[in-house]
C-alpha cells in the first residue's frame, strides 16, 4: 500500500492569510498537536525573514515531539556566484531543523522577469542551493514554485528546473500551483508525466484560488505523488491553502491510503477547532468533515431516512472524522425531526403520532412568523417541555420600561430598564442602566431575579444578533434577536421575533434565564 507523506504549512504559509496571526506560544502549542497527530513534518516558518520565526526555531527545540519533524522555510540563493555566503541559505543553516525546504523559479517568465537569470544560470542557482544545504546534512525539500504554469508555459524549461534540484540532491520535488489556477484534469496529466521523468518522489502544493486546491491534491496523488502539503483548515494567502481536513479523510477513508495519521483521523474535527481558536477565527460550519453542518439534516424526508440508516444521507460515518450527526428543527421538519431532537435531550414523546404532527404544525407557524430555531435550542427545548407540562416559567414580567437619553453634546447618554417582576407572587420593583437599552433590560431582569435565585448572577450574554425580517418595511419591520449566554460551563442560545427590537431581545432574554433556571433545577 502506497504511503503518503503528510507537510503541514499552517504556521508559515498558513500565516500569510488575510486576518491570521499566531504568538509564538501559539505556533509551539499547534506543533504539538499537529506531532500528537502524526503529521510527518511540520513547516515552522521562513527563518531569513523574521525575528518571530527565528524565536520560533530555537523554543521548538524544547518539545519531545514523537512524530513530527520540524522544516524551516527559504528560498534559493540571490545568485549561483555566492551560495555560500547567502544570508537566506545560511539563515535555514542556522535554524538547525532536519529539514529544509525550499522554492526555486521553474517558470521562464518568472526566471527571466524577476531574477534576470539565463536558463543555464537559473538551473545552476537551483542545483547549487541545494547542493549546499545537503552538504550541511539537511533533509531537501524542493517546492518548484508556479510549476504548472511554467509547465505549461515551456515544458522543456519546467523539467530541466526539477532535474536541477534532482542532481543537487533533493530529497522530494514538489509541484507547486502557486497561483491555484489549474484544473484536476491538468494536475493529474502533468504530475504523470512528471513522474516518468524524475526519480526522486513528487509531491504536490496547491492553493485554492479555483476552489480546486483539494480537489488538484488528490489528482496529483492519483498520478504518483507520494507527498502532500496543505494547511489546517485551508488557511493561506488570497483564497487560501489546499485543505488538509478535506485532503486527509479523502485520502484514507475514500482512497484507502495509508499515513503516519491513519489511526488519529477521530482527532481532526477537534484540530480544526483548535487551530481556529488560537486564530481567532470563526470555524466554518459548512466545512466539509469537520464543519459543524457537514452531518446537519434539516429536511423531515432526510432526517427519517437518517433514522432508519444514516448511509443513506451520509457518505461517511462523521464519528470516524471525530464530528457529530445533528438534526436541525425549522419549517421544513417533518416528526421524524422532532422525535430526534426529543431523543437527543432526554425527552420522552407521547405515542401518540397526534402530539409530534400538532407540535411540528406549531413550529412551522413559529417560523413563518420569524423564529428561527437551528440557531435556538435552547428555546426550542423550552417549547417542547412546556407543550409537554414538564416546565413552566419560573418568573413572569408584570412591567417594564426603558428609558434611553442621547447627552446634548453628542456623547452617548445613558439607558435605563425599570421592571416589576414577579416570582411565586412576590413581585420585585427594581431599575438598572447599561450601555444601551438591551444591555440596560438584561441587567435590570437579573437584578431582580438573583435574590430568589442566586444561580443566575453566573449567566452572561456572550452573543447578541439582529436581523431584519421582511422586505421593505423599514423601520417597521419585524426583527429577530438571537442571544448566546453562557455560565461559565455552557453555552446555549434562544430567539425573540417582534415588531419591536427591545420586546424581542426581552422574549430571547427570558427564555434564556428559564433555560438556566431549568437545567439547575434539573440537576439539583
Amino acid at each position: 500500500m502506497t504511503k503518503i507523506e503528510l507537510f503541514d504549512t499552517t504556521l508559515r504559509d498558513g500565516t500569510q492569510g488575510e486576518g491570521v496571526s499566531l504568538s509564538i506560544q501559539d505556533k509551539l502549542l499547534i506543533t504539538q498537536r499537529l506531532d500528537e497527530f502524526g503529521i510527518d513534518i511540520i513547516e515552522g516558518g521562513w527563518p531569513g525573514s523574521n525575528p518571530k520565526d527565528e524565536e520560533y526555531f530555537q523554543k521548538v527545540k524544547s518539545l519531545k515531539l514523537i512524530h513530527s519533524k520540524i522544516c524551516a522555510f527559504g528560498s534559493t540563493a540571490r545568485s549561483p556566484k555566492a551560495v555560500e555566503s547567502d544570508q537566506n541559505l545560511n539563515k535555514l543553516i542556522q535554524a538547525d531543523t532536519p529539514y529544509v525546504s525550499i522554492f526555486g523559479k521553474t517558470w521562464k517568465f518568472h526566471s527571466q522577469k524577476s531574477l534576470g537569470l539565463t536558463d543555464d544560470e537559473n538551473a545552476e542557482l537551483i542545483f547549487k542551493s541545494v547542493s549546499f544545504l545537503k552538504n550541511h546534512g539537511r533533509k531537501v525539500i524542493f517546492d518548484a514554485e508556479h510549476f504548472f504554469d511554467g509547465y505549461k508555459d515551456d515544458k522543456k524549461f519546467a523539467i530541466n528546473m526539477l532535474l536541477a534540484a534532482e542532481n543537487g540532491g533533493a530529497d522530494v520535488i514538489v509541484l507547486c500551483d502557486t497561483n491555484g489556477g489549474s484544473l484536476p484534469s491538468e494536475i493529474f496529466e502533468i504530475t504523470k508525466t512528471v513522474k516518468s521523468e524524475i526519480s526522486k518522489p513528487i509531491g504536490i502544493h496547491c492553493h485554492n484560488d479555483s476552489e480546486l486546491g483539494v480537489a488538484n491534491s488528490i489528482a496529483a496523488v492519483q498520478a504518483g505523488a507520494v507527498h502532500v502539503q496543505g494547511t489546517i483548515n485551508g488557511v493561506g494567502e488570497r483564497c487560501g491553502n489546499a485543505n488538509l481536513c478535506s485532503i486527509i479523510p479523502n485520502l484514507h477513508l475514500k482512497m484507502k491510503l495509508d499515513s503516519n495519521v491513519s489511526g488519529n483521523i477521530s482527532q481532526l474535527t477537534g484540530i480544526s477547532n483548535f487551530v481556529y481558536e488560537l486564530m481567532n477565527l470563526n470555524p466554518n460550519s459548512r466545512a466539509a468533515f469537520v464543519g459543524k453542518s457537514a452531518f446537519a439534516h434539516k429536511g423531515g424526508i432526510h432526517v427519517s431516512s437518517v433514522l432508519k440508516d444514516s448511509r443513506m444521507y451520509e457518505h461517511i460515518e462523521p464519528k470516524s472524522v471525530g464530528n457529530l450527526q445533528r438534526v436541525i428543527v425549522s419549517d421544513l421538519s417533518g416528526q421524524s425531526n422532532i422525535k430526534y431532537k426529543a431523543k437527543e435531550l432526554g425527552i420522552d414523546l407521547p405515542d401518540e403520532k397526534e402530539f409530534s404532527k400538532n407540535f411540528v404544525q406549531n413550529i412551522k407557524s413559529l417560523e413563518y412568523e420569524g423564529f428561527q430555531f437551528d440557531g435556538a435550542e435552547a428555546s426550542f427545548e423550552i417549547l417542547l417541555r412546556e407543550e409537554l407540562g414538564e416546565l413552566s416559567p419560573f418568573f413572569k414580567v408584570n412591567y417594564s420600561k426603558i428609558n434611553v437619553v442621547f447627552g446634548a453634546n453628542g456623547d452617548d447618554g445613558y439607558s435605563e430598564a425599570v421592571l416589576k417582576v414577579e416570582v411565586d407572587g412576590a413581585e420585585e420593583h427594581t431599575a438598572a442602566d447599561g450601555n444601551g437599552p438591551v444591555n440596560a433590560l438584561d441587567n435590570a431582569l437579573r437584578k431582580a431575579l438573583v435574590r430568589f435565585f442566586p444561580e443566575i448572577s453566573s449567566v452572561h450574554l456572550v452573543d447578541y444578533k439582529v436581523r431584519v425580517l421582511g422586505d421593505g418595511d423599514g423601520t417597521k419591520a419585524r426583527v429577530r434577536v438571537l442571544i448566546e449566554s453562557s455560565d461559565g460551563e455552557s453555552t446555549w442560545s434562544t430567539v425573540g421575533v417582534s415588531e419591536n427590537i427591545i420586546k424581542a431581545s426581552m422574549k430571547a432574554i427570558v427564555d434564556s434565564l428559564n433555560y438556566k433556571l431549568f437545567k439547575s433545577k434539573k440537576i439539583n
